[in-house]
């Protein structure tokens, strides 16, 4: 007789309105303008999601100069900083930006702090695609910091003048420490509101920590390249749990399983549920597997799509 296994999906987990957005952006413009379609850019962060654009036609690059005069060209949804905007522009690119809506209102709040003669410190990875975007967008550039320590050392031009954003895949949680620093240094500088942090990363971060108090190992199926992916198995790792960041089902290692009588299942924000799936049908491999799907926030936001997709008229880059 097989040992039984109880699995507890958290609820929300995997692809947000941005990622769906995005992807269905590669897809319509293969339709509309037929293949090859060039992204700069993997354009969500999950290998699965990019092997099946490029089988349908899409050719990932990473700098647009590497893209032919005049060709079909996509930004990721991490957002790309004015000179890749500017490259495109040289080469005479098509473009349409799949940039995820909350980075680009991230990308206006920098802009509009730098317009009133703020410098802009933004909270964030460095390295990361996001960042590195939004440090492009923001006239005079942007200090980094990535915690609170960093905000010790931080030289700004003039302490009253001083305004933070943040990156979105980092949830409230992952920014109070250093937002707590910043405003115990710098009195006076501004920031976006709590309601500005991407919900997506705040709402499966929280769908971890109820999964986490009731379960013996978290699974977290994401790419490691994931920082949403990443942090929610740091998470779990912070709770106690056993927790592991996988790809999908074919990294699972079944000793994992020892003493375990119950596993919770979460994917990062860019990752499909075909890969939650065939995971669970990995776990139902080394036990008689039952699924319970947890309750959580329901998420109903649509982000539209860009005109250069919807319109039946081609468009040049734009600004």
């Amino acid at each position: 007789m097989s040992r039984p296994i109880k699995v507890l999906l958290a609820s929300p987990r995997g692809f947000c309105a941005g990622v769906e957005r995005a992807i269905e952006i590669v897809e319509r413009a293969l339709e509309k303008f037929g293949p090859p379609v060039y992204v700069r850019h993997e354009i969500v962060h999950n290998k699965h999601v990019v092997d099946s654009l490029r089988a349908k036609g899409a050719i990932f690059v990473e700098e647009v100069d590497e893209i032919p005069e005049g060709g079909n060209t996509i930004f990721s949804a991490h957002g790309v900083s004015d000179a890749v905007v500017d490259g495109a522009r040289d080469r005479g690119l098509a473009v349409v930006d799949a940039t995820c809506p909350l980075v680009s209102k991230v990308h206006k709040e920098g802009q509009n702090h730098a317009g009133r003669g703020r410098q802009v410190i933004l909270i964030g990875h460095a390295g990361h695609p996001e960042v590195e975007g939004t440090q492009g967008r923001i006239p005079g550039g942007v200090l980094l910091v990535t915690n609170s320590d960093d905000v010790e050392s931080l030289n700004v031009s003039n302490p009253d003048q001083l305004a933070y954003v943040t990156q979105t895949t980092l949830s409230v949680d992952d920014t109070r420490d250093v937002i707590e620093a910043l405003k115990k240094r710098f009195p006076t500088i501004q920031g976006p509101d709590v309601k500005d942090i991407c919900y997506a990363t705040q709402n499966r971060q929280q769908a971890v920590r109820e999964l986490a108090g009731s379960v013996d190992l978290l699974l977290v199926v994401g790419a490691s390249n994931s920082s949403n992916s990443n942090r929610l198995r740091d998470l779990g790792d912070e709770m106690g749990v056993p927790s592991y960041l996988i790809a999908d089902a074919n990294e699972f290692d079944p000793s994992w399983l020892m003493d375990v009588q119950t596993v919770g299942v979460t994917a990062g924000a860019s990752a499909p549920e075909e890969l939650v799936q065939g995971l669970i049908d990995r776990l139902g491999e080394c036990g008689d597997v039952s699924v319970e799907k947890l309750k959580g926030v329901e998420e109903n936001v649509v982000f539209k799509l860009p005109k250069e997709i919807t319109d039946s008229n081609r468009h040049s880059v734009g600004a």
